[in-house]
């Protein structure tokens, strides 16, 4: 973990949190609808979950590296943790007060009570008696604890669970909150009168008397326990240090807790006591409110059909081209041709697979994998491929954090059908999103190449904003060919001249870029960066920004999540403005332009400036040769950088304004100027 000076860069793990605040700014922001607003407190919770289980697990395994090691790397896990946990608080306090104050009251406008057991009437004491015993009680698995001997308790991540005390305290039990076998919402039933919704806790809470017929329950609080997720050290440490930090872990037991987040209104005596089983230290506990697992909103019901309460659809728009094409090889020969996801369907990329698998004259299909979806009209198209006697290569990413099982499944059918798996090195993830199709064309044998910003996922593709090319250009086809010759162990190193592979070339090329463009500024020439891109945290390129700013070189960055980067400070950062766009979509794409003295170079890929991607994944950045799609994807990032509905300003005091829209401006909503821009220059 990155462990930088407080005066030149910030921290990306408390900068992150700038981030989820973004997300949970949406949350409030009244132009969404409410349903939607609902879905930015489940992002919100699920992001947060997926930040303990990494980040903050990261933390305490480094409270367990040796001090030697820890002072040699300025480590200091456990007041940056706290830090974090200060923040986090702060952000669930606002979180409650969203929640109770603001979503509660607009359900109930549209006649949608969530109700809790205390509010239940006659009717949905009678509905909640009936369900729980008819769905419920069957998949409980309770655990009662007797506190005068020694136990061992287990919980599972992320999985709810009641705390419940007796009035005999030295009991205690443990009840799980059956979410996958009966849904975390329960419509109740009430003559009619409106739509009344309460949780699944709510009914096990009502009937607990049930589950302890002979015991006198004297509370029942919630709790939720969060475990690690694998982690990659050599992600965030390489080489001798990695060993070094290794070495220094006495033990390391996947699934340690990282966080129990409990009922507040939980008796201190009853905390302890919960804390002891469990192991935890104080800083491991988390006081919330009566209900966790917010993610589940995802799931909550919409009884009343209301299209106003959700977002307007928007239908994906056809390409120009490729929506009228029969044959995607003679077009894409002729013309390279650009998608938009989610603006334009991930159909199209599915239909060039299956194109292939059926084509006759198509010999060899190579395609990274990062994470698959569980099936797909693509990975069918795969295995059609294979049956259709084609060399198929299939580069499996083993270590997509949370999709390995997946991936690895698919992997062994892949193999099963005779293809060519490839999985990923022990310390290199393949993160490019890349696929590499030869086609016999007389005595010519055609190479026909995509290269995008996003996974091969229709799912996503729904959701995620991300760019992709189909091209047939010789130079980029045949890098991309070596590069796979790279993957399957036939080459060391690709050779590129066109394409910025890492960790071969990227670095290298991108500060030569920036280099190119502080000499242009020294000079007098038009000098300018604009970069989109996830996140931002390498040191190195960080510090060359600062030189470039310095130089005089405007630039100019759209960063949705994190950044290290301080913005806007004089003599250190003053030329460089950050904005962030959180809105209906997740913006996922990373396109860079430099003005090269009105020379505009423009690349784009799966890269973010982040140590990792640069040094230590396979990346793929492709420059933008076709002058219309580079003006297409200039068009597009114009666009972004006047947003000013949802763009968020970074600046030095992690604020996160949102951008003030000038009286004589129009409102630009990015996501669906884009999607209007899209739909006109496609329809013409």
């Amino acid at each position: 973990m990155q462990q930088p000076n407080d005066d030149r860069f910030r921290h990306r793990d408390l900068n992150w949190l700038s981030f989820n605040e973004r997300v949970l700014q949406e949350a409030s922001d009244k132009i969404n609808p409410l349903y939607e607003r609902i879905k930015f407190l489940a992002i919100f919770s699920s992001n947060l979950d997926e930040y303990f289980r990494v980040r903050v697990s990261q933390l305490r395994q480094m409270k367990r590296v040796k001090k030697s090691i820890r002072k040699k790397l300025a480590l200091r896990p456990t007041k940056l943790t706290k830090q974090i946990i200060e923040e986090v608080k702060a952000q669930q306090d606002r979180f409650g007060e969203i929640y109770h104050k603001q979503i509660l009251p607009e359900l109930a406008e549209n006649n949608i009570q969530v109700l809790d057991a205390e509010h239940f009437d006659n009717n949905h004491k009678e509905f909640a008696e009936s369900f729980f015993k008819n769905k419920v009680e069957k998949n409980l698995k309770p655990i009662v604890l007797d506190l005068k001997k020694e136990n061992e308790l287990f919980l599972e991540n992320s999985v709810l669970y009641f705390l419940i005390t007796f009035e005999d305290e030295n009991k205690l039990a443990v009840v799980n909150i059956p979410v996958n076998e009966c849904g975390r919402f329960v419509q109740l039933d009430n003559n009619q009168r409106g739509h009344d919704i309460t949780y699944l806790d709510e009914i096990i809470r009502h009937e607990a008397s049930c589950i302890f017929p002979e015991a006198e329950i004297t509370g029942i609080y919630e709790i939720k326990l969060s475990r690690d997720a694998e982690l990659y050290i050599d992600d965030i440490y390489e080489g001798v240090l990695a060993e070094k930090i290794y070495s220094s872990l006495k033990q390391r037991t996947d699934g340690q807790p990282t966080r129990l987040l409990y009922d507040a209104s939980m008796p201190k005596p009853v905390q302890k006591k919960i804390r002891k089983l469990l192991n935890l230290g104080k800083i491991d506990m988390m006081p919330g409110g009566q209900y966790h697992n917010f993610k589940d909103f995802f799931s909550f019901p919409d009884p009343s059909n209301n299209e106003k309460l959700h977002f307007k659809e928007l239908p994906p728009l056809p390409h120009k081209v490729l929506s009228k094409s029969d044959d995607y090889f003679k077009d894409i020969a002729k013309k390279d041709q650009a998608l938009h996801f989610p603006y334009m369907s991930f159909s199209y990329v599915e239909n060039f697979v299956k194109m292939a698998a059926e084509d006759e004259h198509v010999t060899d299909i190579n395609i990274s994998l990062y994470r698959v979806a569980d099936e797909s009209d693509l990975t069918n198209s795969l295995m059609k491929a294979l049956e259709n006697g084609k060399r198929v290569t299939v580069f499996v990413e083993a270590k997509a954090r949370f999709d390995e099982k997946n991936n690895i499944s698919w992997g062994r059918k892949f193999e099963e059908k005779g293809a060519n798996v490839i999985y990923s090195y022990p310390k290199v993830k393949v993160h490019s999103k890349i696929m590499l199709v030869c086609r016999q064309e007389g005595d010519v044998n055609m190479r026909y190449a995509y290269i995008g910003t996003g996974n091969f996922n229709a799912e996503t593709s729904r959701i995620y904003c991300d760019h992709a090319i189909f091209t047939a250009d010789k130079n980029i086809t045949k890098e991309l060919q070596r590069l796979f010759k790279v993957l399957e162990g036939e080459l060391l190193i690709p050779r590129e001249k066109n394409l910025l592979i890492s960790p071969f070339s990227t670095r290298q090329e991108f500060i030569k870029l920036i280099y190119n463009e502080i000499e242009n500024a020294r000079a007098g020439k038009k000098a300018r960066i604009t970069a989109k891109m996830n996140s931002l945290e390498d040191k190195e390129m960080i510090e060359l920004l600062y030189k470039a700013s310095n130089a005089g070189v405007k630039i100019r960055m759209l960063i949705r999540g994190f950044t290290c980067l301080i913005p806007g400070i004089k003599g250190m950062s003053e030329n460089i403005y950050i904005t962030s766009v959180v809105d209906r979509f997740l913006e996922h794409g990373r396109i860079y332009l430099f003005e090269n003295d009105g020379e505009e170079l423009m690349f784009y890929g799966s890269a973010d400036w982040m140590s990792r991607n640069l040094d230590r994944r396979i990346e793929v950045v492709s420059p933008v040769l076709d002058k219309d799609i580079k003006k297409e994807f200039k068009d597009i990032l114009e666009i972004q950088l006047n947003d000013n509905v949802k763009a968020r300003i970074q600046d030095a005091e992690e604020s996160n304004r949102y951008v003030q829209k000038e009286k004589e401006n129009k409102s630009i909503r990015s996501q669906y100027e884009i999607y209007n821009y899209l739909k006109e220059k496609h329809s013409s």
